[in-house]
């Protein structure tokens, strides 16, 4: 294996009896002595996978009781409650503790994010920690026999730092990193019969800085994106609206060369798959994905490009129903969960109606950067992170989707939340989407027609870039609407305030809508003969074709697939006349759809 730069690398080597990592060694130790363990390492590198394999494995008459601290609320653990005694009849109060401390059987306690909890819970958390205790309950009469504390150390993501030696004098502390976890073990079982020591020495090859930024998750998340043939980056995470970048950390502290691209090339090339900068109907496919292989997926788009609705449709047809949908800024936490007394004098949690039942689920977090609130951020975090929900998984929900804006639209900040590398981390796919990646015009030839034509036609010819940018879907569905009511177009752009709307000039859309001669693609099925004859001639002063070509070309190239398909004969006809080279542009980066269509038309130019 290749040496790394920094400390030496032990990878797998680094276990104790019986061939078992650090960590997995150290939970026996801690079960065995009875002591509170208490684990730091970095994010994403296999600490809670450990904790699951390993009891399962090593302790199989013993559960997992996983409590996700940073998405607790100070009701969750344990609250007071009335409860009439068995004895008088008569109400009482009593504290009632959280209904997963109360399995039935021997029970190891994970208390994950330790660090990341609030005062309160922090609180409740110490008592646990110190005593095994929590409230009036003793935690070994329940059952327990570990109890364990995890955390990242980084002051980024953590929102206390232990420093009372009374408390810190209770527990056995552990420091690892990700060559003390079986990460590696656990990532060649998922991705067989891929061979993945050439990725492994590849891992190992990188810096510590590289190393921590493309963590075993981080890396998890790229296989899973090779595996079904995407762009290798998007098991990147989206940290605050950008792209993680594989950089080493310059001596000023700020980062230095990006090495994203070549080391990505450089797993796909050990894996022997493509690594392709570009899929066609991104969307789609990596919603289908997340359906097929049980993947949270985070989309971030500009507002108004159709990104919510076209999941929401795709998701449908998935499914054969609707998928819950909850929009993050008038989502409260009622709305996912409430606690309730239960008869065995436990703390138990109602999941809302949506997260029951047997049918197949999954779940579309809109606005996903905008919460009403940190307590409702905190249940959605819970969700999106461990598919659970105050504590009890959500059974058959197959996919997950987060969609949000970027922090910055056209050179203004949008009012959406902060993320940390933790929280980034959990989407095995991160896609930056473009207003090309989201088919909306078919959407609005089939609903508005004629009129969709003409606006969209406008939109593409008349308005150059930074027009297209402010001139949203949402924004084109206004447009004819209004149109058709008579009213100015106007009211329909961006109002940005003090009389002012987005800066992009209506004229030569108001110029159409009123009959000004154009050319699209209805004109050319119109006069098809006088367009043929000019085609003609273009090709018989040269191979490459004249301006009438780039014009047919253009307008072919920037139709829409229902609009080629209604005109199928003229386009047939034209394209036959237009030179080879930019024939082939049209089965670059196209739809599947797109490009059967095209070939179809090319086979036809052959007999």
């Amino acid at each position: 294996m290749p040496a790394r730069q920094g400390r030496p690398n032990r990878g797998d080597a680094a276990r104790g009896p019986a061939g078992l990592s650090r960590l997995e060694t150290f939970i026996d130790a801690m079960i065995d002595m009875g002591h509170t363990g208490q684990v730091f390492g970095e994010h994403g590198i296999g600490k809670t996978a450990t904790f699951f394999s390993h009891i399962a494995r090593a302790h199989p008459d013993t559960t997992l009781v996983y409590v996700p601290a940073a998405n607790l609320t100070p009701d969750d653990l344990l609250v007071n409650a009335p409860v009439r005694d068995p004895h008088t009849g008569e109400l009482v109060l009593r504290q009632l503790v959280m209904s997963q401390l109360k399995p039935g059987r021997p029970f190891v306690l994970l208390v994950d994010d330790s660090l990341q909890a609030g005062e309160t819970i922090q609180s409740q958390l110490m008592q646990i920690a110190c005593n095994w205790t929590l409230g009036e309950h003793d935690l070994r009469a329940l059952g327990c026999v570990g109890v364990f504390l995890t955390d990242n150390e980084s002051q980024a993501e953590t929102s206390a730092r232990r420093s009372d030696l009374a408390l810190l004098d209770r527990m056995v502390t552990l420091r690892i990193t990700a060559n003390d976890t079986a990460w590696r073990r656990h990532l060649a079982a998922r991705y067989r019969p891929w061979d993945l020591g050439a990725v492994f020495s590849l891992w190992a090859s990188l810096s510590p800085a590289l190393r921590e930024l493309l963590s075993p998750r981080t890396l998890d998340h790229v296989l899973a994106n090779a595996k079904e043939g995407f762009p290798l980056r998007w098991g990147l995470p989206l940290v605050d609206g950008e792209r993680l970048r594989l950089a080493e950390p310059g001596p000023d502290g700020r980062p230095g060369q990006n090495r994203t691209a070549e080391i990505l090339d450089r797993i796909a090339e050990a894996l022997g798959v493509p690594n392709p900068p570009r899929i066609p109907d991104p969307v789609r496919q990596v919603v289908r994905a997340a359906l097929r292989n049980r993947w949270t997926v985070l989309l971030q788009g500009p507002p108004g490009c159709g990104k919510t609705e076209l999941v929401r449709e795709t998701l449908r047809e998935g499914l054969g129903h609707e998928p819950l949908y909850f929009s993050l800024p008038v989502t409260n936490v009622e709305d996912l969960c409430a606690p309730v007394p239960s008869p065995d004098g436990t703390l138990d949690n109602l999941l809302a109606a949506g997260f029951t039942g047997p049918e197949a689920k999954a779940v579309v977090w809109d606005e996903y950067n905008r919460p009403k609130d940190k307590a409702a951020f905190a249940k959605l975090m819970e969700i999106t992170q461990e598919w659970s929900l105050a504590g009890r998984r959500i059974e058959h929900l197959r996919a997950q989707i987060a969609v949000q804006n970027p922090p910055y639209h056209l050179g203004r900040k949008l009012l959406v939340a902060r993320n940390n590398i933790a929280q980034a981390t959990r989407f095995t796919a991160s896609l930056q989407v473009e207003p090309e990646d989201i088919p909306a015009n078919e959407w609005l030839l089939a609903r508005y027609g004629q009129d969709a034509e003409t606006v969209l036609e406008w939109w593409k010819h008349d308005i150059d870039d930074e027009g297209r940018a402010w001139i949203t879907k949402r924004t084109l569905q206004r447009l004819i609407e209004l149109h058709r009511r008579g009213l100015p177009l106007e009211m329909g752009t961006v109002y940005l305030g003090d009389g002012e709307y987005a800066p992009v000039p209506l004229t030569a859309l108001m110029d159409r809508f009123q009959g000004r001669p154009v050319t699209g693609l209805r004109e050319l099925a119109r006069d098809v003969d006088a367009w043929e004859a000019r085609l003609r001639r273009a090709a018989g002063h040269s191979l490459e074709g004249g301006d009438d070509s780039d014009v047919v070309h253009q307008i072919l190239a920037n139709a829409e697939l229902s609009q080629l398909k209604k005109h199928r004969a003229a386009v047939s006809r034209l394209v036959a006349l237009l030179p080879a080279k930019l024939r082939a542009t049209y089965l670059v980066g196209a739809s599947a759809r797109q490009q059967r269509f095209w070939t179809e038309v090319f086979m036809t130019l052959r007999r």
